[in-house]
């Protein structure tokens, strides 16, 4: 089996991008220039390094919390023991040192990538990103240790700025599109994955992008507009998907206590006040016109609690007006907001099943009540909007999932008892 063994957990592999192959023949070397060197080959294989021997702690945070967030860049970090001095950047002899360019391999902005191999030996990424920082601690009398930080590519939009732009109307995917093939831009074809939008977005003189907007920025406006998700998916691509409303994907996931399905070992709950939203405020770029939706009902029971949004990229006021609309929240429901299991309570097979769970698949928790308690049991579908990863080599891989409610529809089975009924809960597949 590849990679380095995390206890309880799985094989897994952590790669640095050096920026020069780091298994070539090279003449007159004395290690790399021996004749018939397995490890040295004629030109080389890989530019990465594999660096998670020497490292006892991963963390890695994607996505968001609750789905009124928005999407922020997903970040790793992790810290290398430096036993060998081999990560300092001053060290010419380091195997990561570049020779032919006389400097250093480790650097920021180099790619960096998180996986695990499944117990078929399949390689699955689990974060994909590049390196921020790298801390360097040295230790008078104990070891030097080297932290780093990495995101993964909203990073790099991050510190992108727009030409001024005039744009059409068009779908949200369209402008999103758009917008990173412009040249200042230039994001790669290979990592996209942009579903199609639902929302028609503003082409007029006022929906003009200025000089000096930020591309990050614009892109969450547009998702702020289609509300949808955009994030960067653990392999590296980054994603766009449409409106959340009712769908038809199946859980990919059945999480309870009970031996049939997945265990978990932590569950939060929430039943809050900043769950409602009872008015909602909507206004497009160039309008003096407001589109307001409020629910009476709720602001007598729960007072007033608005969401507002003043610079809508949307391309009229109707459609400012169900987007207020699709934004009220008018009644606070307990749901399951957070799950975490260890993978040393799981099976290889379920290990497998948790670990390539990603933004925006449908998973199912399900939690029993004390014996006398109405109901016995609660099982909710809900979607996944953010993912934490913990993985200690000694003590094994915890995963945390971050949860929003969603709608089902059921493909319509005939002759079902349940599925079977022509309603708004079942559907044609």
């Amino acid at each position: 089996m590849a990679g380095v063994a995390v206890v309880a957990s799985g094989n897994y592999d952590l790669e640095i991008d050096t920026g020069f192959v780091q298994d070539a023949f090279l003449l007159d070397d004395a290690t790399a220039g021996v004749l018939d060197n397995t490890t040295y080959v004629l030109d080389g294989t890989t530019q990465f390094a594999s660096v998670l021997d020497g490292i006892n702690q991963v963390n890695v945070r994607r996505g968001r919390r609750d789905q009124g967030d928005q999407f922020s860049a997903g970040t790793m970090t992790f810290t290398m023991l430096d036993t060998d001095g081999i990560f300092m950047p001053f060290d010419e002899d380091s195997p990561y040192y570049d020779t032919a360019e006389a400097k250093p391999g480790l650097a920021p902005m180099r790619r960096v990538r998180l996986s695990r191999y499944s117990a078929t030996n399949v390689k699955e990424y689990l974060f994909v990103g590049v390196i921020v920082n790298f801390d360097y601690n040295f230790a008078l009398g104990g070891l030097d240790t080297v932290t780093v930080y990495c995101a993964d590519d909203f990073y790099l939009l991050a510190q992108t700025y727009l030409d001024e732009f005039n744009v059409s109307e068009e779908l949200s995917s369209a402008r999103l599109t758009a917008v990173l093939d412009r040249p200042e831009v230039d994001f790669p074809l290979a990592t996209r994955d942009i579903s199609t939008g639902t929302q028609t977005l503003g082409g007029a003189s006022a929906f003009t992008i200025p000089q000096g907007t930020n591309v990050l920025g614009y892109c969450s406006q547009i998702n702020e507009a289609e509300q949808g998700r955009l994030f960067m998916s653990r392999d590296g691509d980054l994603t766009f998907q449409p409106r959340i409303g009712t769908t038809l994907d199946p859980s990919v996931a059945d999480f309870s206590e009970l031996g049939a399905d997945i265990p978990y070992n932590g569950l939060g709950i929430t039943f809050e006040a900043d769950q409602v939203t009872n008015r909602a405020v909507v206004q497009i770029l160039g309008s003096n016109n407001p589109q307001v939706a409020d629910d009476t009902g709720s602001q007598a029971t729960y007072f007033i609690q608005t969401y507002s949004i003043i610079d809508s990229l949307l391309h009229s006021d109707a459609a400012a007006l169900d987007l207020a609309t699709y934004l009220l929240d008018p009644n606070p429901e307990p749901r399951f907001t957070s799950l975490n299991t260890a993978f040393a309570m799981l099976s290889s097979a379920e290990r497998d099943t948790v670990a390539v769970i990603d933004i925006g698949d449908t998973i199912t928790i399900e939690k029993s009540f004390a014996p006398g308690t109405n109901p016995a049991s609660l099982a909710q579908e809900l979607s996944i909007e953010g993912i934490e990863h913990s993985i200690n080599v000694n003590n094994g891989h915890i995963v945390t999932y971050y949860t929003s409610p969603t709608t089902i529809v059921y493909e319509l089975i005939l002759d079902d008892p349940s599925y079977g009924i022509i309603s708004a809960d079942n559907a044609l597949g």
